[in-house]
């Protein structure tokens, strides 16, 4: 199957909420959000679904919102971006040899997506995943993202414990690398500082040189 689908409609209480959101803010894309990025990444990145007002607003994801401010500082500063901010879907950022996708591709109420609906999304994250080269690095921001990516490779949580900074190794000479989420929460509470969020970027690019 394709990994993203527009007009998916699946999830019953996320595209009614959509609904909702489209005519509070009609100038919203307010619908399933696509990956962005590059066709065969080296690094992929996982987030967790869309922000009210960032990727659900703009189309494309971490774009406009708070969470975003630190992940493109940090993809410019690795060389994965042509730009260090990332305000619009239409500001002429580019990524370079690297993907963006979410866990659940549609806002969810409250930023809280249920496990019904991250099962559900999993399809689409699973036939992404199958499309990867050997050698790509999967990065993970929170724990969310992290077992549904388990869960679309059809491995085992107790097998690969989520913890910020661990890597482990996974079929194909691909890598699953664990980070806090850049959410606001995480930032300015500072449990996860830019220091640690570089060092995640610092071991991915290792990552991707060893096996590119």
């Amino acid at each position: 199957m394709n990994y993203f689908d527009l007009n998916c409609r699946q999830c019953p209480r996320l595209a009614t909420f959509l609904d909702e959101v489209k005519e509070q803010y009609p100038d919203y894309h307010a619908r399933p959000v696509p990956p962005f990025g590059v066709d065969d990444p080296k690094l992929l990145i996982i987030g967790l679904a869309p922000g009210m007002h960032g990727a659900n607003a703009t189309g494309r994801p971490f774009t406009g919102d708070h969470a975003g401010i630190l992940l493109y500082k940090a993809l410019y500063k690795f060389g994965f971006s042509s730009q260090e901010t990332s305000i619009n879907a239409n500001d002429g950022l580019e990524l370079i040899n690297c993907r963006i996708s979410n866990a659940v591709k549609c806002l969810p109420p409250a930023n809280k997506p249920t496990g019904e609906e991250i099962n559900i999304c999993n399809q689409f994250l699973s036939a992404e995943l199958g499309t990867l080269l050997p050698g790509t690095v999967i990065m993970a921001l929170g724990l969310v993202a992290h077992k549904a990516i388990l869960k679309a490779r059809n491995l085992k949580q107790k097998d690969y414990p989520f913890a910020h900074g661990n890597v482990a190794a996974l079929q194909n000479q691909q890598w699953l690398i664990d980070s806090y989420h850049c959410s606001r929460y995480n930032t300015q509470t500072r449990r996860l500082t830019e220091e640690m969020f570089f060092d995640i970027f610092k071991n991915s690019l290792e990552l991707v040189n060893i096996t590119n």
